[in-house]
């Protein structure tokens, strides 16, 4: 993954475009990673994996719940008690 400053970003903003159909760039300040610019490509398909994996865990979620018997009933009832 490249990197560059914040100085040099700002001055060759044209080249970062480019070069993020290659790579993601990353950009410092002061001696720190501050930002990653990417693709959209590169974008849209983190975004789709972040869905994805969070509902792989809402499903792992719920299939452990429905083994311990959790219901939509024994939810209501436990709404229901705590107000």
């Amino acid at each position: 993954m490249r990197t560059m400053t914040a100085s040099e970003a700002r001055q060759g903003f044209a080249e970062i475009i480019d070069s993020v159909r290659r790579e993601p760039v990353v950009i410092r300040r002061q001696k720190r990673d501050v930002a990653v610019v990417m693709s959209m490509d590169e974008y849209e398909r983190l975004a789709h994996l972040n869905v994805a994996e969070l509902q792989r865990f809402c499903d792992q979620v719920g299939a452990k719940a429905k083994q311990a018997g959790m219901t939509e009933e024994v939810l209501q009832e436990l709404l229901n008690s705590e107000d």
